[in-house]
């Protein structure tokens, strides 16, 4: 080797982290893309299958009961087979499942298929953030995780134009609808035959020659890895749960869960919330909330750079809190005001959703990474597939208000398990950002306990 040598932290972003990136992304669009849709499907399902609330909520939760599934199994499966294997098999099982909504004459059938989809979606949520987390430079490890939110909400608000267009072809234009994930599904998967795999994970297996091999391929002669072979120690769940790691693994399965619980409960079934606060004149703020998802979405990645990962998260769980308290208080008669509100509340959470794609990936360490990030998923998925099933539900026993003062109050939950467990991992590698014992404040703080551990 000649020439000077660099980390593969220490890496300027090259060509091949943008297409491992790319690769990733297109996993989120089509989640986005997929989760999108049956709102508007459900207004031409809900008149031929005469599906009752109870059906209507377990659709609507159907492919996030498959994201806890899949989140689950597939993390762990991927800490002990490798991350490519499941990097293709996910979208093989996505592509198939898709399509097969076009076939679908039940209610049952179309859970049935939507629960596989988001089994797919789950082992790539899981593998997916980690082989992105593993490759990246810890100078735009955050914004390249956070930019998962991004391209997610891309393909969420897709799904309502492409979904709108397809409305005048007719009684079955929802089967056209649903089966057409099926197309970017299997552009990913061609795309993403020939992906190495995670040189973090090799060198934790102890195949070092291999994981080198593939950093030089990849990344140049010159580039190392600062990874020390595995030593023998606890693996999977029974280490998420250690002493070292259960704050770590607490913290990711609570705030996940509380961004995402309000987020699906509300945006999945939006045209019917506007309609009920009077707010649904025409598509307009419809769409004004859509356009608005993906400004905070890109919005998100600013903060990311801009502010601390803790200091970013507490402060938007306060504002959210705030503003689906009013929204559940303001009388009819203000519609403007709740307008606003709404909007205010849109864009922020579209905003902190960034940090669901770099939080569990900063905050557990390679042999487990996988696993931590596939429980945390799992959680957040459950607890948002829940809180749709329970939406048409509650809405129709308490009303609509008092379920929006409810979601709030998820929101304050996170709010505190934040102020109290929330790490600070931004600016730090990404070996350092998963050790339990780095305080919050981020690189500067450890530096400062090197210091004066130094001087002592």
């Amino acid at each position: 080797m000649t020439g000077q040598t660099v980390k593969l932290d220490d890496l300027p972003i090259g060509r091949f982290h943008i297409k491992i990136a790319g690769l990733t992304f297109g996993a989120h669009f089509t989640d986005g893309y997929i989760l999108g849709l049956i709102g508007i499907a459900f207004t031409l399902i809900n008149p031929q299958m005469q599906l009752s609330p109870f059906w209507q909520g377990l659709i609507g939760s159907s492919a996030l009961i498959g994201l806890f599934l899949g989140s689950l199994f597939f993390g762990w499966i991927s800490d002990r087979v490798g991350r490519q294997k499941i990097f293709l098999v996910s979208f093989v099982l996505i592509t198939v499942a898709s399509a097969m909504q076009f076939f679908v004459e039940s209610a049952l059938q179309l859970f049935i298929c939507r629960v596989l989809i988001g089994i797919g979606l789950g082992g790539d949520y899981s593998v997916g953030h980690a082989m992105l987390a593993e490759f990246s430079p810890r100078k735009h490890r955050g914004v390249l995780l956070g930019s998962f939110s991004v391209v997610w909400t891309f393909g969420y608000v897709a799904a309502t134009f492409i979904g709108t267009a397809m409305l005048p072809l007719g009684d079955d234009a929802w089967r056209w609808m649903l089966a057409s994930a099926a197309v970017p599904a299997v552009l990913i998967l061609i795309a993403r035959i020939g992906t190495p795999e995670s040189p973090r994970w090799l060198m934790q297996k102890g195949r070092v020659e291999e994981a080198r091999a593939i950093v030089r391929k990849h990344l140049g002669a010159h580039v190392v890895l600062d990874d020390a072979p595995a030593q023998p120690g606890q693996s999977g769940f029974s280490a998420l749960f250690s002493t070292q790691y259960r704050k770590r693994t607490a913290f990711n399965c609570v705030f996940f869960i509380c961004i995402v619980m309000p987020y699906f409960a509300i945006y999945t079934f939006l045209p019917t919330i506007l309609q009920k606060m009077g707010l649904a004149e025409g598509f307009g703020t419809e769409m004004m909330l859509n356009a608005l998802l993906i400004v905070g979405a890109v919005l998100g990645i600013y903060c990311t750079l801009k502010y601390t990962r803790r200091g970013f998260l507490i402060s938007s769980f306060l504002i959210l809190c705030v503003s689906l308290f009013l929204l559940a208080l303001m009388p009819g008669s203000m519609a403007w005001a709740m307008v606003a509100v709404f909007g205010l509340f849109t864009l922020v959470l579209s905003a902190v959703s960034n940090l669901v794609g770099v939080y569990p990936a900063e905050s557990f360490p390679t042999e487990v990474r996988a696993s931590g990030i596939g429980l945390a998923t799992a959680a957040s998925r459950l607890g948002s597939a829940i809180s749709t099933f329970l939406l048409p539900v509650s809405v129709a026993g308490i009303g609509l208000n008092p379920t929006m003062a409810l979601l709030a109050g998820v929101l304050l939950m996170g709010a505190l398990v934040s102020i109290a467990w929330a790490p600070e991992t931004k600016s730090l590698s990404l070996d350092d950002a998963c050790r339990s014992d780095v305080p919050p404040g981020g690189e500067e703080s450890r530096q400062g306990l090197l210091i004066e551990a130094n001087q002592s």
